[in-house]
């Protein structure tokens, strides 16, 4: 396996690991998403529920009243009533629902405000109430229906008044009987729920007026929320919810809304603290998990990927040393065939000209037997450094061929090109040697551009001929070969 297996071994480990952790981050974030989405889901159930539940209760009381409130209108007015006595006329007007725990007694005045008939008592004292919201509201508009007041002290405690118009026979306006509803019924519905801390409970009227809220808090009861311009109501519509801070303090919490056929509007809170807490606590475990499972991933890949290039690097240098000629540090021969079979092929795909040059050390097998093994190799050594400092491209190959010949494969030069390379061989070794007395070369060079059914023996024959024929010229000259023929030209 070659270094460009083991580059690309190591890439596609650290890919496919990169992919993993994505991919796991990916589940993982979308696991614990769908987590966070059913806690909220759960929370706004129970909170709908408890709200409808609160709203319900309301509801039926409120009717009860109402129903007592009617009662009253309808037959205050009734001429056979004016001359009955007040013990009978109560029986007539007041029914024990009227009379039930935290409901005030019912009152009824006429025309001017005045106090008429008071369920509680068969004497009332002397009252005046022409004054109030809920006496104003009937006598300037007949189809108010039932009016519920702002929180008010009512009859020495605090509570909210229910009033209706009394009409007479003809229509006109003769009265208004009203009731009350006291905080005691609130805070005993609250405090009959299990609830959390934090956990908050609003009734509102139609005008976005506070009427009760839990925790209680009396600078809070009577506030128009429609009056805040940090708040838009249309946050929380019927039958919907919100997630923020509400308009009453800023803790963040999800609310739910409610509102029955009433008058009036039940909000319920919870922080969002409070249910995500859970969540918070399973999605830190989760991700502390995912952290420590990237984490060794990571490491392990680093790990394996450093072995790889330690193995590619090692396999790098086997291949160097397979592939070197041990003395000269060029490519050896084994090196130089693959190299002119792979040039060969691609220069004959891309009709492009490869040129061969071959060089042999002029008298050398008579220098070696005089000076010696040690002087003739390093003969051989200036000549491979002088063919290195003229071979400089990255696709040539310059590679000893064997014994005292050398190969030099230069991809995409022409032949004259190849032919100015090989006088530049020849001179730099001439130069090297120290004169005509010394160490020369002769240079055969061949150049073609492959056409189909061509091999690169070919090339090599006719470089190899153009050697002998620089031999037979006199040794130190360069001699240019054409191939497929090989007529010669000095």
């Amino acid at each position: 396996m070659g270094r460009p297996s083991w580059r690309l071994s190591a890439k596609l480990l650290i890919a496919s690991s990169l992919v993993t952790v994505i991919g796991f981050s990916a589940i993982c974030a979308s696991v614990m998403l769908d987590m966070r989405r059913g806690e909220e889901q759960l929370a706004r159930q129970s909170l709908e529920n408890l709200a409808s539940g609160i709203d319900a209760d309301i509801s039926r009381n409120i009717e009860l009243y109402d129903l007592s409130l009617r009662n009253v209108a309808n037959n205050v007015g009734v001429p056979e009533t004016k001359d009955v006595s007040k013990p009978v006329l109560h029986l007539i007007l007041f029914d024990h629902a009227a009379t039930a725990k935290h409901f005030g007694a019912i009152q009824v005045f006429d025309a001017d405000g005045r106090l008429t008939v008071d369920a509680s008592t068969l004497d009332p004292l002397p009252e005046n109430r022409s004054d109030e919201e809920y006496f104003t509201v009937h006598r300037d508009n007949p189809n108010v229906g039932l009016f519920i007041s702002r929180p008010m002290l009512h009859r020495g405690r605090y509570a909210i008044v229910l009033s209706r118009r009394i009409n007479g026979p003809d229509g006109h306006f003769i009265g208004v009987v009203a009731g009350s509803i006291r905080f005691s019924y609130f805070h005993e519905l609250f405090g009959g729920l299990s609830l959390d801390e934090g956990d908050t409970i609003t009734v509102l009227r139609s005008d976005r007026t506070v009427v009760m809220r839990r925790p209680f808090d009396l600078d809070v009861i009577g506030r128009n929320l429609g009056e805040r311009h940090d708040w838009n109501p249309a946050n929380l519509k019927d039958g919907g919810s919100y997630e923020g801070a509400g308009p009453i303090d800023r803790t963040p919490r999800l609310y739910v809304r409610r509102a029955g056929d009433h008058p009036l509007i039940v909000i319920v809170g919870k922080p969002l603290d409070a249910i995500f807490k859970i969540w918070r606590t399973q999605a830190t475990r989760i991700g502390a998990i995912m952290l420590a499972l990237i984490v060794f991933v990571v490491a392990v890949t680093l790990f394996l990927a450093r072995e790889i290039r330690r193995r590619a690097e090692a396999e790098a240098k086997l291949e160097e040393l397979a592939t070197t000629d041990s003395l000269t540090g060029l490519r050896n021969r084994r090196k130089f065939d693959a190299t002119i079979e792979s040039e060969w092929r691609r220069a004959m795909r891309h009709k492009t000209p490869i040129s061969l040059l071959m060089i042999d050390a002029d008298h050398f097998k008579a220098y070696n037997d005089t000076h010696g093994h040690q002087a003739g190799d390093e003969v051989l050594v200036g000549i491979a450094i002088c063919i290195s400092d003229s071979v400089k491209r990255a696709p040539d190959c310059a590679a000893r061929y064997g014994g005292e010949e050398f190969a030099v494969l230069l991809p995409g030069l022409s032949p004259p090109e190849a032919m100015r390379v090989a006088e530049t061989i020849r001179t730099k070794v001439l130069s090297w040697s120290g004169g005509e007395s010394a160490s020369t070369v002769s240079i055969g060079v061949a150049g073609t551009t492959p056409v189909l059914g061509m091999d690169w023996s070919t090339l090599v024959h006719a470089a190899d001929k153009a050697l002998y024929a620089a031999k037979a010229s006199g040794r130190n000259c360069c001699i240019l070969a054409t191939v497929p023929t090989l007529s010669l030209a000095a």
